[in-house]
């Protein structure tokens, strides 16, 4: 959701203050539960704000920000010198309707986002929470809500501001949060309340215990968090420490059960707004170009303006006639550009959405089409956005032997034989064959690794009723078709699927125990003594358990081969087949266990619960003390589970690389799951070869490893979000120089505000379109960042989409975006709004050639309603029907991707062709109306019909020189505009003699100067196709 992205500070008073003494650094703090007065700073408060103004600023806002740009200024001082009679050239209206009615469209449109914004945020600030106080339960707003209060968030709620977990209603004492909307990922995650507030017999009782949270000061990481809490009136104090799984950060979902926690953040402190950037208005690169040549053209005017004066050697008030003649020639500088251009965007978007072969695809920002169609870098997210985010099992190696899809049948009878010898128990029989032997040392080397990867995870088996079966006896029976695993990792649920189907299963799990059922039925309970949560640090997570049926205490662990490696006991295997299956695409976890005696594991918790205790330094203490334990560990097996890809990204992949764009990937992912993804999408190529850019912590190693890359060539690089921002601290200018020459860049570990800094620093270094495509949370930052953002509709909640400037529901959809419509929106807006300054320059070159010939006088050739009837209803529809041209069909724009590298170069819009048709507009102006002078009768009224309906017609024979495609309302156009003029002389007898029309002589004398000014053009357009033809007409001859 949009409303994450910026968080309304104090209120005014506190702004003031603020503003006097800066804004003070954020401060660790202490929060007394439910007792937000004895706050010892002040807070911000907890409303969201996503209006960029209010009701006072909203029309001196927009205005400013229209007037801003040149073109538009420059119209409105035109308008109002039209108050100053000696500068008045004609009717106030021909200047002032057409100015108004582009800021109406302006306005209503902004007010119109406005509104949805202002209603947006008021749905969310208007929540209504429960709150615990003395007095009892009270119903509180989301924006009421602070620091230091109780709130109780229900079942599928959202977390209205950062808390600590006091209590929950579940049975097992802990709860689900769903967290999507904060860092992209679809599991839920695991949290844990406060031990010594889950322990109090009500939610009342929290009010009455003298107690308080001591927490760190509020920063960007959503990862971790360190605190503690603190009860005084118990005997002795009780002090417990707190970490990431006590919190509830704000935007996460209740999933599971009822929650109170208590306020520790609020408003712009929340970990959810520190991740977001403030939204940019994107001006496109097609626009910024527009308005350079109308300073080009404003340039012109200026110094058509002061010709004309000196022509008259500067006689009088000449100021004065240097105003008139600006007014004069005002038309070199065209109004209605800037509307046909913003209708041009509507058409695009509206023919975007309508294209059926990339259904659900919805344009957001109408304002940028035409970037889609010069892109030059492409950062793309992973999870979600290239892969579907649904694993698969597909390896389980032992070393001496592994298992794929097609063998997992022997794994079963594995499993089955040991468990139903177990059952039997026969007597030591003394004549047991080898073969038997070797059978069964094989069967219980399967069973021990299936056992560890069906205990060693997080994932938690949860009963939903089906209709036939309630809850309660679904979980008491352990029924098998109620039950839905739930877990922090995709791939951790697939370990847990894939045991259940060889026939060892999770049935039943809590804080303290967990419950594996055999072949047999048989229900197998373990004791959960510790559990060490995966981190990205870490690469691992562990678990130790006790067997209640033996009292035999395991620590199993899992994790990433790098750091397995230096933990499992000396073997000449591993190294080797986790390459192999990395080569595969697969993710390969290594699985190891180690045998505890009581003693053993005595001492280690003595140390562990030290460790967690203290304040400073907690993570170091804690992962020494756990590491302790990771030494020689007993090697079991490698898994291999693979994240399917989704329909089609290796042909787009491929068809974007044809098209001259480089793809990055930034990912949050391990460095291993994304070079195996980066490998499968055939991102990186089979014959190039990747560097993984080690980890530096500081100067001289970044130094030495940049120059290690920099011997390599055509080489993909690797990197993580560590060593990138190392690098980027000491040698970003290198760094990026070398990053820019690979033909693909993948990025790991990278967090959200990560990667709209690479967005960002691409921009600025190369100077090229970027386009950033993701489907979380976490992309919302670099897709808000970038010149493009796509959205992708996915599993991950549409929160990307909400703030992409274009949404799309499927990967795969993006190729024809960019090569279709975005090559043909560029195309047509170029033609357009070359077209439109052609228009203007005509008829401004025929005022100047009138001009000169009657001694420079500072009078206008065509008056009032002419005018504007000129640029309107005789030539609008057939210029604006350029929108719909096309030079090549779409299946050939698809197949051919090369012809969208043409683009890049900027060649349909540059100073050449901009020059080209300056003096066609000249050459064509002047024929019109030296040819008019020359062929007048004696009376002036005549030179005006014959120029007015040689331009008209010639306009309308140039936009038909101009079109590639014809489509039928591109005829109607031509039709519809040539009748409006007929039709329209019979009220036109003031400004042309209709008796004077009807003449022979009038039509020949027309006919002549129109051939003379189109003719040459024709023959010139044939010619250049004959023998210089562009790429796209060697597609479509």
């Amino acid at each position: 959701m949009g409303w994450q992205r910026r968080a309304e500070t104090e209120e005014k008073g506190c702004c003031e203050c603020l503003r006097c003494c800066g804004r003070r650094d954020p401060r660790p703090r202490t929060v007394w539960l439910g007792h937000p007065e004895k706050r010892d700073q002040r807070y911000p408060r907890n409303v969201i704000n996503n209006q960029k103004y209010n009701f006072f600023t909203f029309l001196p806002g927009v205005l400013f920000n229209q007037f801003k740009y040149f073109f538009n200024l420059y119209f409105l001082l035109l308008a109002c010198s039209q108050f100053v009679v000696e500068m008045r050239l004609g009717a106030l209206y021909t200047y002032w309707v057409p100015l108004g009615f582009v800021l109406a469209v302006t306005v209503i449109r902004e007010a119109a986002e406005e509104i949805r914004c202002y209603m947006r945020d008021k749905e969310v600030n208007s929540q209504i929470y429960s709150k615990l106080t003395a007095r009892g339960t009270v119903k509180v707003k989301s924006s009421n809500i602070q620091v230091g209060d109780l709130i109780i968030v229900e079942k599928n709620q959202r977390v209205p501001a950062d808390m600590i977990f006091l209590r929950t209603s579940e049975k097992n004492g802990s709860c689900f949060l769903r967290t999507d909307q904060l860092d992209g990922e679809t599991d839920w995650k695991l949290r844990l309340p406060v031990t010594c507030t889950q322990r109090l017999p009500t939610a009342s009782d929290l009010l009455q215990i003298r107690s308080y949270v001591y927490a760190e000061e509020p920063n960007i990481d959503i990862h971790n968090f360190v605190g503690t809490f603190t009860r005084e009136d118990s005997d002795p104090p009780v002090n417990e420490s707190l970490s990431i799984e006590n919190t509830l950060w704000a935007s996460t979902v209740i999933a599971s059960g009822t929650v109170v926690g208590v306020v520790l953040y609020t408003g712009r402190e929340l970990r959810s707004v520190m991740n977001t950037s403030n939204p940019r208005s994107k001006i496109g690169l097609f626009d910024l170009e527009v308005n350079c040549l109308t300073k080009i053209l404003f340039g012109a005017l200026v110094v058509v303006s002061l010709v004309m004066v000196a022509l008259q050697h500067f006689a009088g008030r000449w100021y004065l006639q240097i105003i008139r003649f600006l007014l004069l020639f005002s038309n070199i500088i065209p109004i209605s550009l800037r509307v046909n251009l913003d209708m041009g965007k509507i058409v695009y978007s509206w023919v975007i959405r309508r294209d059926s072969k990339i259904p659900g695809t919805v344009v957001r920002s109408s304002t940028i089409p035409e970037q889609l169609g010069r892109i030059s870098y492409l950062l793309t997210d992973k999870t979600g956005t290239l892969t579907q985010n649904e694993m698969v099992f597909k390896r389980l190696h032992l070393g001496t032997v592994a298992y794929g899809l097609d063998s997992m049948d022997e794994v079963q009878s594995h499993i089955f034989s040991i468990y139903t010898q177990q059952s039997q128990d026969p007597p030591a029989v003394k004549g047991l064959t080898l073969a038997t032997k070797v059978r069964k040392t094989m069967s219980s080397r399967v069973h021990e690794a299936v056992k560890a990867i069906a205990l060693c995870h997080n994932v938690t088996p949860v009963y939903e009723s089906n209709g036939v079966t309630d809850q309660a006896e679904a979980e008491r029976h352990y029924e098998d078709s109620c039950r839905v695993y739930q877990a922090s990792s995709p791939d951790e649920v697939a370990l847990v699927q894939w045991t259940e189907s060889v026939g060892l299963t999770l049935v039943g799990r809590d804080q303290s125990s967990v419950q594996l059922r055999t072949p047999g039925g048989h229900i197998l309970n373990f004791t959960i003594l510790q559990i060490f949560p995966f981190t990205y640090e870490s690469k691992r997570m562990g678990i130790i358990v006790r067997d209640e049926s033996t009292g035999e205490i395991t620590f199993y662990m899992k994790g990433a081969d790098v750091v397995m490696a230096g933990i499992v006991q000396y073997n000449d295997w591993l190294e080797e087949e986790c390459g192999n299956m990395a080569r595969e695409g697969l993710r390969v976890l290594v699985v190891a266990k180690k045998s505890l005696t009581e003693e053993q594991y005595q001492d280690f918790e003595a140390r562990y619960i030290q460790a967690k205790l203290s304040v400073h330094d907690r993570s170091l203490k804690v992962a020494t003390v756990i590491e302790s334990l990771e030494m020689e560990m007993e090697l079991l097996c490698l898994t291999g589970v693979e994240d399917q890809l989704q329909a089609d990204v290796r042909p787009t992949l491929e068809t974007l690389r044809n098209a001259g764009i480089k793809v990055w990937m930034l990912t949050g992912d391990k460095l291993e799951t994304a070079t195996c993804t980066a490998k499968n999408a055939h991102l990186v190529t089979r014959t190039q070869d990747i560097h993984i850019f080690r980890l530096v912590t500081n100067r001289g190693e970044a130094h030495l490893e940049l120059n290690a890359f920099r011997r390599k060539h055509d080489c993909a690089l690797v990197i993580s979000g560590d060593s990138l921002e190392v690098c980027l601290k000491y040698y970003e200018y290198e760094f990026m120089e070398l990053a820019c020459q690979c033909p693909a860049v993948v990025c790991c570990r990278c967090a959200p505000t990560q990667k709209a800094q690479i967005v960002r620093l691409l921009q600025e270094r190369t100077g090229k379109l970027t386009c950033a495509v993701g489907d979380g949370g976490n992309d919302v930052s670099m897709i808000q960042e970038a010149d493009c953002g796509v959205g992708v509709e996915g599993k991950e909640g549409k929160q990307a989409s909400l703030a992409a400037d274009f949404s799309i529901t499927q990967f795969k959809h993006l190729g024809r975006l960019l090569m279709v419509h975005g090559r043909n929106s560029y195309k047509r807006s170029a033609a357009l709004s070359q077209f439109v300054i052609h228009r203007s320059l005509c008829i401004s070159t025929m005022q100047a050639v009138f001009s000169s010939v009657f001694y420079f006088a500072s009078v206008p050739l065509y008056q009032g309603f002419l005018i504007i009837g000129y640029s309107t209803i005789y030539t609008m529809f057939p210029v604006f029907s350029l929108v719909l041209d096309k030079d090549v069909k779409s299946e050939v724009a698809m197949l051919y991707p090369e012809l969208y590298k043409d683009l890049l170069k900027g060649r349909p819009l540059s100073y050449k062709t901009f020059l080209i048709w300056v003096l066609i507009s000249i050459y064509q102006g002047s024929i019109i109306m030296y040819g008019a002078l020359l062929l007048f009768e004696s009376e002036f009224v005549h030179i005006v019909a014959i120029s007015f309906t040689s331009l008209i017609l010639t306009e309308l024979l140039m936009v038909a020189l101009t079109i590639q495609t014809w489509h039928w309302l591109m005829i109607v156009a031509e039709l519809l505009s040539l009748s409006c003029y007929i039709a329209s002389l019979v009220f036109l007898h003031e400004f042309i003699d209709v008796y004077f029309i009807a003449t022979l002589s009038f039509l020949w004398k027309v006919t002549v100067i129109t051939l003379v000014s189109c003719l040459p053009l024709y023959v010139l357009k044939y010619l250049r196709r004959r023998f210089s033809p562009p790429s796209y007409s060697k597609l479509t001859s």
